[in-house]
């Protein structure tokens, strides 16, 4: 395949999936364009499914670079992340570089580095509201000028990706819970869930999510914003939750109330129809 075609990379991905349809299908085998991960539980798994691959391989005369094949790993780095049967963490690796650079000086780094940032955004909390200022930056008629708090959201966000914690790998036969919180800023939301490991209970977070405002939204008050936090938490994360048990964690009490209402406005209503 050679380089620089710009539909090379889709054209390969299509070429690989067609060549593993049977492994694809079973689930035990991710690829990425010429990134192949060979998933498995027991030693004799994964003989068995290597020796699948490999064969494969060999039987449609492809060629794979020794050096860069990891064999019998129980963690590993794979596209800007630490992958492991219980965790999912940010890889330090691929964020070094990004710390090491002095402050934007153009609205084009600000984007890249915003880019590279949204990459990782499930690993941070809030990151839609510490992000802000940026994107406010990167609008067309926005002058580019780093004030006070588009340092510190520079600043702050680039802490958040060193200090991420890692995210549990969710184990659907334990219930999970569902922390939310709406603000002038955005929504936050932050999926837990307690696991057993090492035989002691430890509660991790599974992903976060967070999103700006519309100008319309901005309009509720304190407490419809964190009933309308709770209502679009659970449709972004509908594939965690769906025939889940789950709980839900908010700092407002008034939610509850608000939702069972008896004369509920338009608002509420579609909420307490979408819950």
């Amino acid at each position: 395949m050679p380089f620089g075609i710009k539909n090379a990379p889709s054209h390969f991905q299509r070429m690989m999936n067609e060549a593993f349809p049977e492994e694809l299908s079973e689930g035990w085998l991710i690829i990425y364009i010429d990134d192949i991960i060979v998933c498995y539980k027991t030693w004799e798994e994964h003989i068995y499914r290597l020796s699948r691959v490999l064969t494969k391989i060999q039987s449609l005369n492809m060629k794979i670079s020794l050096k860069k094949c990891h064999f019998v790993f129980k963690e590993l780095r794979a596209l800007g992340h630490v992958v492991s049967r219980l965790s999912l963490g940010i890889d330090i690796n691929k964020v070094a570089a990004v710390l090491l650079k002095p402050m934007p000086q153009k609205k084009k780094q600000i984007q890249s580095f915003l880019g590279f940032s949204q990459y990782y955004r499930q690993h941070i909390k809030d990151f839609a509201s510490i992000a802000r200022p940026l994107y406010r930056l990167c609008d067309k008629d926005t002058v580019f000028e780093m004030t006070v708090d588009r340092v510190k959201a520079f600043e702050s966000l680039r802490q958040s990706l060193t200090t991420a914690p890692l995210l549990l790998m969710p184990d659907f036969k334990w219930p999970f819970k569902l922390y939310t919180d709406a603000s002038g800023d955005g929504l936050g939301a932050a999926l837990h869930q307690v696991q057993i490991i090492n035989d002691k209970p430890v509660e991790g977070p599974i992903c976060f999510i967070s999103t700006q405002i519309k100008p319309t939204e901005a309009r509720h008050g304190a407490s419809q914003m964190e009933c309308l936090c709770l209502v679009w938490a659970l449709e972004e994360l509908n594939y965690f939750l769906e025939g889940c048990v789950f709980e839900v964690i908010t700092d407002c009490t008034a939610v509850k109330s608000l939702l069972n209402m008896k004369t509920p406005n338009r608002h509420m209503l579609r909420w307490q129809i979408s819950i």
